[in-house]
Parts: C-alpha cells; sequence; structure tokens
C-alpha cells in the first residue's frame, strides 16, 4: 500500500473522531510540511524532519509535536507526551472535536515549522551499550536460535528485555519472565509490541 493509501484510510477510518483528524488533517496540508505515515499514523516533515504527527487514540485525539518544548504556547495547551521520559514532544489534546480552534492550531503548526527551519530540536543522548542480565546471558549462550532472533532485534527492544529480567528483585520472578520471553525473541516480537499496537 502506498503512503497516500495508508495515510488516506487513518483519516477514512470509522471512530469517535473521524471529523476531529479530517479537520486537523486539512490545515496541516495549509502549511508547507510534507506528509507522510510513520509509527501508523500520518506524519508531517520539513526537510525530512518530523515536526508533527495527527494521532487518534481510544479516548483522545490531537497533534503531537516532535520537538514541542521549544513552542511558545501562548494557550498553554500543550503537555508532555510523557512525562519523565520525553523532553522534547508536545501534545496537543482534544477529547471533542468541536475543541479545535483552527486559527490557533495553524498558528502551532506554523511556529513548529519556523523552529524546525531554525534547527530547534532536542538531541537524543547518547546512551551506552546495553546490559544483559545473567539468566538471558546464559539462556542466549546456550540457545543459538534465540541469540540469532535476539541479536535480529533492534537495540531499543533488547534493551526493554533486558530490563525486564534485570529488574525482577527474585530469581524466581526473573525465570518466570525469562520464560515468557523466550517465545517472543524467537518470533522476533518485542515486548511492548502488542502495547504499541493498541496505542495507534
Amino acid at each position: 500500500m502506498k503512503t497516500i493509501e495508508k495515510v488516506n484510510a487513518y483519516f477514512e477510518k470509522e471512530s469517535p473522531f473521524k471529523e476531529g483528524v479530517q479537520q486537523l488533517r486539512k490545515l496541516a496540508l495549509q502549511t508547507e510540511a510534507q506528509e507522510h505515515y510513520k509509527w501508523n499514523f500520518p506524519v508531517y516533515t520539513i526537510n525530512e524532519k518530523n515536526v508533527f504527527g495527527i494521532c487518534r487514540f481510544k479516548g483522545h485525539f490531537g497533534v503531537w509535536f516532535f520537538n514541542g518544548v521549544f513552542l511558545s504556547d501562548p494557550k498553554k495547551v500543550l503537555e508532555n507526551a510523557q512525562e519523565g521520559k520525553t523532553k522534547a514532544m508536545r501534545h496537543w489534546k482534544f477529547t471533542d472535536n468541536a475543541q479545535i480552534e483552527e486559527e490557533s492550531m495553524l498558528a502551532y503548526l506554523q511556529e513548529a515549522i519556523e523552529n524546525q527551519k531554525k534547527g530547534m530540536e532536542v538531541k537524543p543522548e547518547k546512551k551506552g551499550a546495553t546490559t544483559i542480565p545473567e539468566p538471558l546471558k546464559t539462556e542466549l549462550s546456550n540457545n543459538q536460535q534465540l541469540r540469532e532472533a535476539f541479536g535480529s532485534l533492534t537495540s531499543y527492544k533488547q534493551k526493554e528485555y533486558s530490563e525486564y529480567i534485570g529488574e525482577a528483585k527474585q530469581e524466581t520472578t526473573k525465570a518466570k519472565r525469562l520464560q515468557k520471553i523466550v517465545p517472543l525473541i524467537e518470533q522476533g516480537i518485542g515486548l511492548n509490541d502488542a502495547y504499541r499496537k493498541k496505542s495507534t
């Protein structure tokens, strides 16, 4: 399926917020940002840099500003997308289609674009190599198929699995968790993939 088909399908999907996300798309297309489809939702870019995305969830919808921390936010509506985890991203959330103020939203979109042109973005911190806990390390060394599957996962997913085992305080808990994740790793599935799919 082509990008435009995926984007159109996203906006045409029946939901309580169909009218709202379509209204946001109309505003987004009034800007110079390019429309793409990433992480299962429409994303708008400038010079191949992510600027904002239109998201729909079970109880709300809205716009994610990838570097929203730099927005002036005159209406004081922006929320941290994930408090304690996200430094740059901010979310303007709506729970009703009628809440969108087009003039204000367009101003936020335009400001986000201008900020990106100026290079205003939070650079991701370089993280050290993932430390694999001993129970998982032992299992990987004894199982070539599992070792190869684990190696094919992204570093982020490897870290999630390592932390999942490492954070358990009891050895019995670690063993239970290890038993749970082995089939997932062998299938190339990330620990939180199911959750990520539900959130879109």
